[in-house]
């Protein structure tokens, strides 16, 4: 045999056993060998072929999962929360996983692992999976990966997986278009009242737990969020007509603006307010499904993973075209303000 026939067949053998063993894998992790689906998450985080080819496989077993974001400022409590939520759903027999996004190390690029530290009540729980990420300097509050490490856990059948964010404030509202439930999380004594008005994620809120809820101030800080509520969701006008006070509720809302995100208090040390916090969630889903927002969350969400894939791979085969030392001019013209960035970008796309 020629060599370089030999070259061919030992390629496409070799081609045939890395299918024939990421699909193992993948059948594997579906019938809930954990080392396998830690394989595979690991593929999906780094985004490699395997990882890709990973994706395509399980794509058809998604689409079952409740998918939980928990968002807000460092400091609230968010991975204790987390963890006191992941106990609750496990009495009901649900099994959990956890995307705990953190920041990167600016040494090693890592995830610093800081919420396992909060969530060592869940370990040796074989219903229960905790991942990891880092955000790789990823803006939102998310890596881009995520939204694939999700996948992964919804196919292989873990019924509530919980994302809780990086915690990096304003920029915190990628969560909102991962999720079907954002929980924001607020504690009284870090700061005003209003400091998740101010971030701007207030607006992304299903629901609002108030954590801490044992510490000073919590009262203020309850007033403020309802404050809030009541000037984006209004339902009444209290008004003084001749002395006597007169309440009208205001007009019927539309679907889209039905729900009210409801305010919980909690304690995550102690398991206070785990209930009626996880009650809610519980109600919003039932909203979610009575009014279709469910499905039009899906769509969006879905909608919103391939803009960004498109956007990527758009990106790295416009570079792919354009070679690197006429990238380089344009931006060295760019950098000596002799040509405006818009006026680069299409006459870097007219020479593609």
């Amino acid at each position: 045999m020629a060599p370089a026939l030999r070259r061919r067949t030992s390629f496409g053998k070799s081609k045939r056993l890395w299918r024939l063993s990421l699909m193992s894998l993948v059948e594997s992790a579906l019938a809930g060998d954990r080392l396998s689906l830690t394989r595979l998450l690991t593929q999906v985080e780094n985004d490699t072929p395997e990882g890709r080819q990973a994706l395509a496989a399980l794509f058809p077993h998604t689409g079952r999962a409740h998918l939980i974001g928990v968002t807000g400022a460092p400091g609230t409590g968010k991975s204790s929360l987390v963890n006191r939520l992941a106990l609750h759903y496990r009495t009901q027999g649900k099994r959990v996983a956890v995307v705990a996004v953190d920041p990167s190390s600016p040494f090693t690029g890592g995830a610093v692992l800081g919420d396992r530290v909060r969530m060592r009540d869940l370990a040796g729980d074989p219903g229960v999976f905790i991942r990891s990420m880092a955000s790789r300097g990823s803006l939102g509050g998310l890596a881009q990966a995520t939204a694939g490490l999700v996948q992964v856990f919804d196919a292989v059948g873990f019924e509530v997986i919980m994302v809780e964010t990086v915690g990096a404030g304003q920029s915190e509202v990628d969560i909102a278009r991962l999720a079907h439930t954002t929980l924001v999380v607020e504690a009284p004594g870090l700061g005003d009242d209003i400091q998740a008005i101010k971030a701007g994620i207030l607006e992304i809120a299903d629901i609002l737990a108030v954590n801490k809820a044992d510490r000073p101030g919590v009262e203020n800080t309850l007033k403020a969020l309802k404050s809030a509520l009541e000037l984006a969701h209004p339902v009444r006008h209290v008004f003084r007509h001749h002395g006597k006070m007169e309440t009208v509720e205001a007009p019927d809302a539309p679907v889209y603006n039905s729900w009210i995100p409801p305010i919980q208090k909690t304690v995550a040390t102690t398991g206070e307010g785990i209930p009626e916090l996880a009650a809610e969630i519980a109600r919003h889903v039932e909203h979610l499904r009575q009014s279709g927002d469910w499905a039009a969350r899906e769509r969006s969400r879905l909608r919103s993973e391939l803009d960004a894939l498109l956007r990527e791979a758009l990106f790295a085969r416009f570079r792919e075209q354009v070679k690197e030392t006429r990238y380089e001019e344009a931006l060295e013209r760019v950098f000596r303000r002799s040509l405006a960035p818009g006026e680069a970008v299409r006459i870097l796309l007219d020479g593609c």
